[in-house]
């Protein structure tokens, strides 16, 4: 069994003070918020993807599933099932609630720019 010489505790990840800071942080919990929600991404080469929010990575990527893919100026679509959309190329994200996504109302009438 190794021991560490000087070190009073030791923690799990699940008791490290960042965790809980973490777990209590307001952006994190808005992020939570809007898991399962289905979103419009707007990306750089002009396209939007239409999709249900399943998260993101460390790099800030969004994973998205039940994905539609549209190209700005064309109407047609196509379905693309799981997209993970860089960070770097979105422009614009706006969040659906369930209620609204047949009028095409953005949630809250806000939507979220990153």
């Amino acid at each position: 069994m190794a021991t560490l010489e000087g070190s009073s505790s030791l923690l799990s990840p699940s008791m490290s003070p960042s965790s809980t800071d973490q777990s209590t942080c307001p952006s994190i919990t808005a992020l939570k918020s809007l898991l399962t929600t289905t979103l419009r991404i707007t990306t750089t080469d002009n396209r939007v993807f239409i999709g249900t929010f399943m998260g993101t990575d460390q790099l800030l990527n969004i994973i998205l599933v039940n994905t539609e893919e549209y190209i700005l100026g064309n109407e047609a679509s196509r379905f693309v099932g799981q997209v993970m959309l860089p960070w770097r190329l979105i422009l614009h994200v706006e969040a659906f609630d369930q209620q609204s996504t047949s009028k095409g109302n953005a949630k809250d009438g806000k939507s979220l720019y990153i």
